[in-house]
């Protein structure tokens, strides 16, 4: 898979993703990434204006998205969303869950397109992408944060990230709504706070047993899983 993002502050994006696992899996080509200021793709280096209808905030133009978009792909900028999954990140879009990321990891190569400032042409979402996602019901001062964490979730699902895959097994999300169950490592006693002795047992079908009740119990707390009967 290939990840282009395209924002006004690419050093930051490019922070959270060159490190870690994700960093390593850039390294390496198991996935290609690129960052892209908008501002290089202005001829004054503005790349907002004035709300039409007046208000507060300035709105990133549409124009600049295409031209970004032509110069990057060397193709019209309505067209890039037909070979490419092309995301905007606002506050109104789709909320970034664990399905979304699977669904975004096996489809074709990504480009996301920050928002910032007081939002977004619209006319980027409706003509030059082809959804947009949101992190959650609050307002974020720009969009890298949002296009770090889709690129971070996306790339961690890919073939070849992880040293061992089994690590996607059973973690947080890894089922609709359930997370994952507390986890504990040595020491065994800490200021009087020992780990579950069960953990302890050696005895696989228990450890799996309690895992998974300790799974339920938080999921429900956090009111995202069902109610055990």
């Amino acid at each position: 898979m290939n990840i282009d993002v395209f924002c006004v502050f690419p050093e930051a994006v490019d922070a959270a993703l060159r490190v870690g696992v994700v960093g390593r899996a850039i390294e390496r080509g198991v996935v290609g990434y690129r960052s892209f200021d908008l501002r290089d793709f202005s001829p004054n280096g503005r790349i907002d204006d004035m709300p039409y209808g007046g208000g507060a905030g300035m709105v990133v133009r549409v124009d600049v998205v295409a031209r970004a978009f032509e110069e990057v792909y060397g193709a019209p900028a309505r067209e890039v969303r037909n070979t490419r999954r092309v995301v905007l990140t606002e506050p109104a879009g789709r909320p970034l869950v664990q399905a979304y990321v699977d669904d975004i990891a096996a489809g074709p190569d990504l480009t996301v397109v920050c928002g910032r400032y007081g939002g977004v042409d619209e006319r980027v979402r409706t003509e030059l992408c082809t959804e947009a996602v949101s992190l959650g019901d609050f307002v974020l001062s720009g969009g890298e944060i949002v296009a770090s964490a889709l690129a971070d979730a996306v790339v961690r699902r890919l073939d070849g990230v992880l040293g061992n895959a089994e690590s996607l097994i059973g973690e947080s999300f890894s089922g609709e709504g359930v997370v994952g169950p507390p986890m504990y490592t040595r020491p065994a006693v800490w200021d009087g706070e020992e780990v579950p002795g069960v953990l302890l047992s050696g005895n696989h079908a228990e450890i799996r047993a309690w895992r998974e009740r300790e799974s339920r119990t938080r999921s429900e707390a956090r009111g995202t899983g069902r109610r055990s009967p």
